[in-house]
């Protein structure tokens, strides 16, 4: 039975061996579940663990989690599972980087929150952040959405990452 160790990290890891712990713990704890609560509640967790261990920008994340598709409204995602501080609890999609992630069902890498139009404060410490949409038979039903108190908070290197773990909980989620 997998248990909380999973989202421990050791100290010292580069970016590129906490984003493979990410990602393994993540496939170890979806086999045989394909709930959505239960693995984006799981991969929330780890995300937010992870990043922090590492140093700056991205010890700075201030919150790591998930909107998905509102099952009663069809433009809009609804909060899911979470790290972090209190959160807006529905999005409509092409609204801020969230709803434009979700809309476009392209990967927003923003490296100042204060210059993208539109973007919506559910914490005035954050100062950067990255939406990476998860597709389900051409569908947004997710997207991973995590905000850092640093500038130039992820780069190509977490967006690459990120992709490949939302294509895993695509892959792995009854949506």
């Amino acid at each position: 039975m997998v248990h909380a160790d999973a989202s421990t990290f050791q100290e010292g890891l580069s970016k590129k061996e906490v984003y493979a712990q990410i990602i393994q713990q993540a496939s170890a704890l979806v086999d045989g579940q394909r709930n959505w609560v239960c693995n984006l509640a799981n991969a929330a967790s780890l995300i937010y663990h992870g990043l922090r261990t590492l140093p700056s920008p991205l010890k700075s994340v201030n919150w790591a989690g998930f909107y998905v598709l509102d099952s009663k409204n069809a433009d809009q995602l609804i909060l899911g599972p979470f790290q972090g501080q209190v959160a807006c609890q529905t999005i409509a999609f092409g609204r801020g980087v969230c709803g434009i992630g979700a809309e476009t069902k392209v990967t927003q890498l923003v490296e100042d929150v204060e210059k993208f139009p539109g973007h919506i404060a559910c914490d005035g410490a954050t100062k950067s952040e990255i939406v990476v949409p998860i597709i389900q038979n051409g569908k947004t039903v997710a997207i991973i959405d995590i905000d850092c108190a640093e500038l130039n908070g992820f780069d190509l290197e977490d967006q690459a990452a990120l992709e490949n773990l939302a294509d895993l909980l695509a892959r792995s989620c009854d949506f």
